[in-house]
C-alpha cells in the first residue's frame, strides 16, 4: 500500500516538471532536443538551481542504493519521494503557467501529453521493477529528457498527420501557378520580404507569407489562406533551424527565384559555424532558376560563383561598391543603381542590403526599374524590428523581434541619433541575445559596452545573458540596472528617459528564458 501512495505522489510531481516542460517545448517550436537546451541554459544561470538538482539527484541515487539493502522499503521509497519533489519545483523561475506565454492546449499538444505518458508509465513501471519505486523518481529529475524523448517519438506522426493540410497548399500552389520567390538568410528575412512584395506590387498582384510563416505548416497555411487565383507572385520566407529543412521546403514550394539575404551568427548554437549555416541556406537555390544574392560576403560571393557555374541565372547585390554586380545600393549617396537605371533613396534606408536584395529580385523578375523610384519613398518597416514610435513624450524604439548582433547595432545608433536630435537621455533595455553558440558571451558584452560608449543607460533584463552584459558595460564604465521581467524595466526605463528621451527596447525573450 505504500509503494501505491509514493507512486501517486511521484506520478502528481512529474505531472508538475512535465507541464513546466511541456511549454517550453511547444514555445520552442516542437523540435526535439529543444527542451534540455533550454533547461541547461536555465541551470547554467542559477548556481543555488544547479546545487538543488543535484540534490535531487543524489536523493534517487540514495533510492536505488537503499532498496536492495532495506528490501525495496519506506526508506528508499520517501528518499526517491523527496528527490522528486524538489525536482519538481525546479529551476525556481519557470512557471507551469507561464507569465507572458501560457501553455496553449491544442491537439499537437494533447498528443505529445499522450506520448509523454505512455513514455513515462513504460519507463516507470520498467524503474519500479528494476530497483523500486523510489528509482521512479528519476523521471522527474530528467523531465526534460522525458520531454524530449516525447517530442522526438510524435515529430513524424505530426508530419503524416499534417500531409494532407500540406498537400492541399501545394495543391493550390499548382493551380494558382504564380511565380515563387523564396526569401531565406540568417537575418532580415520578414524586412526583405516586405520591401519585395511592396516594390512589386506596383506592377504584379502579391502575396507574401504573413509574419515569421517560415516552416513547412506555416507556409502551407500562408498558401491555403492568402493565395488567390490571378495571384502573380507569391514572395514566401524560408526558415531552418539545421540542414535539410530548406530542401524539404523547396521541394513542397519549388522557388523560381531564390534569395539569401545574409549569413549571420544567428543559429550558431544550432549549426556551430558560419559555414555550415551558409550550406543550409543555401539549399534554398538548388531548384531555383535565378539567384539573388548580396556578393559582399565571401560565403555568399562563393555561391554565386557555383550557382553561376550549375547554369543559373544569378543577380549580384553590394552595399560596399563592389564592382560588377547588378545592383549596388550607396545609402550614404541616398542612391541605388538597378541594372544602368540609377534611382533616387530617401534620407534614411534602415536596412540597404534588404532593399538591395529586394531590387535585385525586381531585376530578376524584368521588372523596368525606373517607375519604382516612387515606391522606394514608402518602404514598410516589419513591426518590432527597430519600429520608432515618437510623439509627445517618451520616444520608443522598439526592435523586440530582432535576435541577430548586426540588427542590435543598427537600432542602436538609430536610436542614439533619434535621442540626439531631441537632446534627450537614451535608455536601452535588453535581455541580450541568444542561440549565437560560442560567440554568445562575447557578442553580447560587445553590445553593451556599445551602448555605455553611445553614452546610454542600460537595463539588463532576466539572468540569460546577464554575465555578459554587465561584464560588456562595466569595461566601458557603465553600471547598468538589472531586473528581473521585462515588465519591472519598463518603469525604470520610462522614468530614466524624462519626458522627452529615447527607450530602445532591444530583443524580448519569452519568459521560458531565464
Amino acid at each position: 500500500m505504500t509503494d501505491v501512495l509514493v507512486a501517486v505522489a511521484l506520478a502528481a510531481a512529474l505531472v508538475v516538471a512535465s507541464l513546466r516542460w511541456l511549454r517550453v517545448g511547444q514555445r520552442e517550436h516542437y523540435v526535439p532536443g529543444r527542451v534540455l537546451v533550454i533547461a541547461r541554459t536555465w541551470f547554467s544561470r542559477s548556481a543555488l538551481d544547479t546545487a538543488l538538482l543535484a540534490v535531487a539527484a543524489l536523493l534517487v541515487v540514495a533510492a536505488v542504493v537503499v532498496a536492495p539493502v532495506a528490501g525495496r522499503g519506506l526508506a528508499a521509497a520517501l528518499l526517491g519521494l523527496a528527490g522528486a519533489v524538489l525536482a519538481a519545483l525546479l529551476p525556481r523561475g519557470l512557471g507551469v503557467r507561464g507569465r507572458t506565454s501560457r501553455l496553449a492546449w491544442t491537439g499537437r499538444l494533447r498528443r505529445l501529453a499522450a506520448a509523454l505518458a505512455v513514455c513515462a508509465v513504460a519507463l516507470g513501471a520498467l524503474l519500479w521493477w528494476l530497483a523500486g519505486v523510489g528509482a521512479v523518481a528519476a523521471l522527474v529529475v530528467g523531465a526534460p529528457l522525458l520531454v524530449d524523448l516525447a517530442l522526438a517519438v510524435t515529430d513524424p506522426v505530426e508530419k503524416r498527420l499534417s500531409r494532407p493540410f500540406v498537400a492541399r497548399a501545394q495543391q493550390r500552389l499548382a493551380r494558382v501557378r504564380p511565380t515563387v520567390v523564396a526569401v531565406t538568410g540568417s537575418y532580415g528575412k520578414t524586412s526583405t520580404k516586405g520591401y519585395i512584395a511592396h516594390v512589386l506590387a506596383a506592377s504584379r498582384s502579391v502575396v507574401a507569407s504573413p509574419a515569421s510563416f517560415n516552416n513547412r505548416l506555416g507556409l502551407s497555411r500562408a498558401v491555403n489562406d492568402h493565395l488567390v487565383d490571378g495571384t502573380e507572385v507569391f514572395v514566401a520566407e524560408m526558415g531552418t533551424f539545421g540542414p535539410g529543412e530548406i530542401r524539404e521546403l523547396c521541394a513542397l514550394f519549388p522557388p523560381d527565384v531564390a534569395v539569401i539575404t545574409t549569413i549571420g551568427e544567428a543559429h550558431l548554437e544550432r549549426m556551430g559555424s558560419r559555414e555550415a549555416i551558409a550550406a543550409a541556406k543555401g539549399e534554398i537555390t538548388e531548384r531555383a532558376r535565378v539567384v539573388v544574392l548580396p556578393v559582399d560576403d565571401p560565403l555568399l560571393a562563393a555561391l554565386a560563383e557555383r550557382c553561376r557555374a550549375d547554369g543559373k541565372r544569378v543577380v549580384t547585390v553590394t552595399t560596399a561598391g563592389a564592382a560588377g554586380t547588378d545592383v549596388a545600393v550607396d545609402a550614404a549617396a541616398r542612391k541605388a543603381r538597378v541594372g544602368g537605371v540609377v534611382l533616387p533613396l530617401p534620407d534614411a534606408v534602415p536596412h540597404p542590403v534588404n532593399l538591395g536584395v529586394a531590387l535585385g529580385v525586381a531585376l530578376a523578375l524584368d521588372v523596368d526599374p525606373a517607375p519604382l523610384a516612387p515606391r522606394l519613398r514608402g518602404l514598410p518597416r516589419a513591426a518590432h524590428r527597430a519600429e520608432v514610435h515618437a510623439g509627445p513624450g517618451v520616444a520608443v524604439v522598439d526592435d523586440t523581434y530582432n535576435a541577430n548582433p548586426v540588427g542590435a547595432r543598427a537600432a542602436l545608433a538609430e536610436a542614439a541619433a533619434l535621442a540626439a536630435e531631441r537632446d534627450a537621455p537614451l535608455v536601452v533595455v535588453t535581455p541580450g541575445i541568444v542561440e549565437l553558440g560560442p560567440v554568445q558571451h562575447e557578442r553580447n558584452a560587445d553590445f553593451a559596452r556599445a551602448v555605455v560608449e553611445a553614452g546610454a543607460r542600460l537595463v539588463v533584463v532576466g539572468r540569460t545573458n546577464r554575465a555578459a552584459l554587465l561584464a560588456g558595460a562595466r569595461e566601458a564604465g557603465g553600471e547598468p540596472v538589472v531586473v528581473d521581467t521585462r515588465e519591472q524595466a519598463v518603469p525604470l526605463a520610462t522614468a530614466a528617459a524624462g519626458e522627452r528621451g529615447v527607450v530602445l527596447y532591444e530583443n524580448d525573450l519569452p519568459d521560458h528564458y531565464p
